[in-house]
């Protein structure tokens, strides 16, 4: 039931795996045409409210909309409440990450969700407790999970990362401010597309900024010998976001308790860097100069959301508090009681997947945040990164969703990390809402099954 809900009012004829599939789809809609389901403030769960027609609808109350927070917002940084691993799952010394060849030795289930790829790629590595270690499995569709693609703005917590990592080199942090501007509200306002604090509004300037700092050398150099060890070839960070970076009024860095500030050396323009490479490069070919896949996208998120719970996996440079603020934004320079960072990036496709996968016969008429308030006594967590555009080269437009997410209490506590993309063809604007409702089908079946 809850995968036709997934299909029905998202659904696009081009789309239809099967004729078959489509044809029950129009049944269903037309037994429900006379329906009328009005959202209410947090959204409610079903996406019926949506007509394939309705683009601007589902843009502005789903794609690019500030997401609704969890009822208990007390205890931010509580550990994720998780079920007991089977013997489906893998711990890291089980898997041994430290070695290349890793992705052969996790417990990988490579089509899992019977999607082809021509209705996008997922990959989900879903999180369990073993004894005093996490351990993980890893679920994907159709081999999907080594094709690379052009991650959009989902890649800015890649940037962000490196940067971090290289003031941490320098005795500082996180907790650190550029000039006047606190990193804690750059990294909120790039996950927001919104002014916050001390920072400005603009998402791929600031990105740009973290990238000249930390350097495209080293930002692609965490996905082999420095933290990753991926085997994949081709997945690198070589480009920035947008014409210029963030020009803060001064370059010096600050620790925000006062103690200790630098100047900062970052590459003014992104060209400068001896590691940038122009989008269009001989050796990039039509994903780009900051291709990734689905496994790299979950893999680099997820080591960083059990930063402080898997030591084998940490990253070699960042503290707790630096993940801290990626996820939350502690240190910005609002208040740190308020959720900030990837907690606040936009978009609610994911939100409304998981509600109407766990919703129940009492809960259909509920909005989706209630839904995830009940089943984890408010304590639910969604951080993400939305990246999407048209593609010229590739003639398409496209959606990629990051995500970690924790429904503690849940079937005994579920956690997991996701990385998604999705495409529709031709290149336009226009087409955004068109791939953002592929996403959201992508997600509510993959939801159902996982769940």
């Amino acid at each position: 039931m809850n995968f036709l809900k997934g299909l029905i009012g998202l659904i696009n004829p081009k789309n239809a795996k099967t004729s078959y599939t489509f044809a029950v789809c129009c049944i269903v809609l037309a037994l429900l045409s006379a329906c009328s389901i009005s959202p209410q403030d947090e959204g409610v769960a079903t996406t019926l409210a949506f007509s394939p027609s309705d683009d601007t609808r589902f843009s502005n109350e789903v794609m690019n909309v500030a997401p609704f927070l969890p009822a208990n917002q007390v205890k931010r940084h509580e550990q994720c409440n998780i079920k007991t691993a089977d013997k489906g799952f893998k711990t890291s010394h089980e898997v041994n990450y430290t070695k290349y060849g890793w992705e052969k030795r996790i417990a990988h289930q490579t089509e899992f969700f019977d999607i082809p790829q021509q209705e996008g790629r997922i990959l989900i590595i879903d999180f369990a407790k073993a004894e005093d270690a996490l351990a993980y499995r890893y679920l994907s569709n159709d081999n999907s999970h080594n094709t690379l693609y052009e991650p959009w703005s989902s890649s800015k917590i890649f940037a962000f990362t490196g940067a971090i990592a290289k003031l941490r080199d320098q005795g500082f942090g996180a907790r650190t401010q550029i000039g006047s501007t606190y990193v804690a509200d750059m990294i909120t306002s790039i996950n927001t597309y919104e002014a916050f604090g001390t920072s400005i509004d603009n998402s791929n300037a600031l990105a740009t900024l973290f990238a000249n700092i930390a350097g495209r050398d080293n930002l692609s150099a965490l996905f082999y010998d420095d933290w990753l060890k991926l085997s994949t070839p081709n997945i690198y960070f070589r480009g920035a976001y947008g014409p210029s970076a963030y020009k803060p009024n001064s370059y010096e860095a600050q620790m925000l308790d006062g103690t200790s500030s630098i100047r900062l050396q970052p590459y003014l323009n992104a060209a400068d860097d001896p590691g940038y490479l122009n989008y269009r490069c001989q050796s990039c070919g039509l994903t780009g100069n900051k291709p990734m896949t689905t496994l790299a996208q979950a893999e680099f998120l997820k080591r960083l959301a059990s930063h402080t719970r898997d030591p084998l996996t940490q990253h070699p440079a960042l503290e707790a508090v630096d993940v801290k603020t990626l996820f939350y934004g502690d240190g910005n320079s609002l208040g740190n009681e308020r959720f900030a960072g990837m907690s606040a990036g936009i978009s609610v496709m994911l939100q409304h997947a998981i509600a109407n996968s766990i919703q129940t016969e009492t809960s259909t008429n509920k909005s989706a945040k209630l839904i995830l308030d009940e089943a984890s006594q408010g304590k639910w967590r969604v951080f993400q990164k939305i990246g999407w555009g048209p593609s010229d080269t590739r003639g398409t437009t496209e959606v990629v969703v990051l995500a970690h997410v924790c429904l503690p209490y849940y079937q005994g506590g579920r956690e997991f990390t996701v990385s998604a993309q999705v495409s529709v063809p031709n290149a336009d604007e226009s087409l955004l809402p068109a791939a953002g409702k592929k996403m959201q089908r992508l997600l509510e079946i993959s939801m159902d099954k996982l769940l």
